[in-house]
């Protein structure tokens, strides 16, 4: 079996701050969510739907809190379950970032 596959979206670079200024410092699972929302902003501003991701990655200052950012990942995404990477950098530009987030859409 195979599926036509009529667009393939990467959206990249979603980090926690509304104009410029970080938001919801020190707390991985506010963070998450916030990135999710600007993420999906971008992904519908493309003409997708979030229903169209299929993998997400996240990268985060410290992996031993990955708890809080795949609670958020699994409340975002429940009913699509896309797949996750969960992977750790040493830091991001700014320091009070804890989480940025990237995702895979195919629309069919």
């Amino acid at each position: 079996k195979s599926k036509k596959i009529k667009l393939f979206l990467n959206f990249w670079g979603a980090e926690c701050r509304i104009h410029g200024i970080t938001q919801h410092k020190g707390d991985l699972y506010q963070q998450t969510l916030l990135c999710f929302e600007i993420m999906k902003k971008s992904i519908e501003e493309a003409g997708a739907r979030i229903q169209d991701v299929i993998r997400t990655r996240i990268m985060l200052t410290n992996i031993l809190e990955w708890k809080e950012a795949a609670r958020a990942h699994g409340e975002f995404f429940k009913g699509i379950d896309p797949a996750c990477t969960f992977v750790e950098i040493s830091r991001f530009i700014d320091k009070d970032w804890l989480v940025e987030t990237e995702a895979d859409c195919i629309i069919l």
